[in-house]
């Protein structure tokens, strides 16, 4: 006797074997017991939600000679025809491979003919969003207005393709992805059924790798049993047949990345390689165990929203600890984009080593929270009194050692050399209260006289530069000036040149006739 798959064998026969889908299933009841069973459904959620196995059981419940609180019975006649596929009321098509006019002409013909048993004729189409726009066309009148006697179920993974005049002339269902507990809960009442022995963690893995599909999920455990048949199906062996990374490395990987070790990652990658783990596989579970993270980092009740130990979660809480959440937030993104890339890649280890690498060395990236991620991490090192490494073009920016040259000094208005000293003096208070992301790229930073009521802030980092100078950061400046010192100024920027000074010195025109006593014309 031939093997049965085991998405195959427990398929759900009744509602009350259906999982994750109440809402759905309720209704459909609903609708069968108060004799209210419209003309046309639209099944549409992701694959192995149940959405043909609910179309067929409904198909089986509106034929059924003995239906009970609207559930086929499964005894009668009909029951046993519709699941053996043998009866001529219940017709399957997959729209897939019969999208054409054609096709749908072929139904139109067919549904003039009553039913030959039961009461309805139901018409389940499959993957019905691959269906041309003449076959949809030729669809929607029977769609409108058919026979007493007919139903369309419609089934899709891809709503969005649907024409609306089809939407309007169905009942949509929405099928939701099944929660884990609940594909856990299905999968270890099959497994005591056919006497597997298995670990609940293993158990566990299974249902979060099938993302909210029970047909996945069976045929993970399928593939899983299979490969160790006869054996006790532990963790272990879940991980060796699923191409996956224990949680662990992960732990190993992220301090890894914490601490710049950029070495170690690659190390790290290399025994996964090494260890024939699918690559596409662990970038997707190491962003997931990122967002445990930054959910553990940033809410308060992380408990109820991580299905995890209280083991786990102590070490995620530590390690969450070491890192802020916009610097997660930049891991996860370079993560996300990386899984993006690796779907038709060829180079994958080469990518991920990339990414490794972006994620241990944030200066050579340009995006922008890199550099903010630069920025808090010289902040720290200065609150811990470590002095910053200076930026690799220091020596192109660098202010010429020029001890036995004296200052340059500047003639200024004497409205601006107030503005200039008072803002001058408060500068360091001033940045402080601007906020921790902002604050860092005003250090080193040098005021100069921009014309009456405008300074101008000249910065001597390129990274600094590119946040500083942005206008809303500017406008946010001049809101705190305004405010706190009753000063409407306006702030203009620019970045130091390479072997420019700095250290001129200004001085209004009353000063400087007093201390020069001769007549002085000063030159526009």
């Amino acid at each position: 006797m031939s093997y049965t798959a085991l998405y195959r064998k427990w398929r759900p026969a009744g509602f009350d074997d259906v999982r994750g889908q109440d809402h759905i299933v309720q209704t459909l009841k609903n609708q069968i017991t108060s004799q209210r069973v419209g003309h046309a459904y639209l099944f549409c959620g992701t694959r192995g939600t149940g959405k043909t196995s609910i179309a067929k059981i409904f198909a089986k419940a509106v034929n059924c000679e003995n239906p009970v609180d609207g559930s086929p019975c499964g005894e009668c006649q009909t029951c046993k025809n519709v699941a053996s596929g043998s009866s001529l009321n219940v017709v399957e098509i997959d729209a897939a491979s019969n999208n054409g006019v054609e096709n749908i002409r072929e139904i139109r013909d067919q549904v003039q003919y009553p039913p030959t048993e039961g009461k309805y004729r139901v018409y389940i189409i499959d993957e019905v969003h691959m269906l041309s726009t003449g076959a949809f066309n030729a669809l929607l009148k029977t769609l409108e207005e058919p026979p007493s006697y007919v139903i369309f179920i419609l089934a899709t993974t891809e709503v969005h393709k649907i024409p609306i005049t089809v939407l309007s002339r169905c009942q949509r269902y929405d099928f939701k992805r099944i929660t884990l507990d609940t594909i856990a809960s299905q999968l270890r009442d099959i497994t005591q059924s056919e006497q597997v022995e298995v670990e609940e963690k293993a158990l566990r893995y299974v249902a979060k790798a099938a993302d909210g599909s029970m047909r996945d999920a069976l045929s993970l455990l399928d593939q899983c049993i299979a490969f160790h048949y006869g054996q006790v199906l532990t963790y272990e062996n879940v991980l060796d047949v699923l191409g996956a990374v224990d949680t662990s490395v992960f732990s190993e990987l992220f301090l890894a990345v914490v601490e710049n070790r950029t070495t170690d990652c690659i190390y790290k990658l290399e025994e996964m390689v090494i260890q024939g783990r699918e690559l596409g596989q662990f970038v997707i579970d190491f962003i997931w165990y990122l967002r445990n993270l930054l959910l553990v980092k940033t809410t308060e009740d992380a408990e109820s929203m991580l299905d995890l130990s209280a083991e786990n979660l102590e070490v995620l809480s530590g390690e969450a600890k070491l890192v802020d959440g916009e610097t997660l937030m930049r891991y996860i993104r370079v993560f996300s984009e990386l899984s993006n890339q690796l779907r038709y890649a060829t180079q994958k280890r080469v990518l991920i080593e990339l990414a490794l690498i972006k994620l241990t060395r944030p200066a050579m990236e340009s995006s922008m929270d890199s550099i903010v991620q630069r920025l808090n991490q010289i902040e720290k090192q200065l609150e811990q009194g470590i002095p910053a490494a200076a930026p690799s073009a220091a020596p192109a920016q660098a202010i010429p050692a020029a001890p036995d040259t004296p200052p340059e000094q500047k003639v200024i208005p004497k409205a601006q050399l107030e503005d200039l000293n008072m803002i001058r003096q408060e500068w360091e208070k001033i940045i402080r209260g601007m906020g921790m992301a902002i604050r860092p790229s005003f250090r080193d930073t040098i005021l100069e006289p921009g014309g009456d009521s405008c300074l101008c802030i000249v910065f001597s980092d390129q990274g600094n530069y590119a946040i500083g100078n942005r206008p809303a950061v500017l406008g946010e400046l001049e809101q705190y000036v305004e405010k706190n010192y009753g000063k409407s100024m306006t702030f203009k920027t620019r970045l130091k040149s390479g072997g420019e000074r700095l250290d001129t010195i200004y001085i209004s025109e009353d000063e400087l006739k007093a201390n020069i006593h001769m007549d002085i014309t000063i030159e526009d």
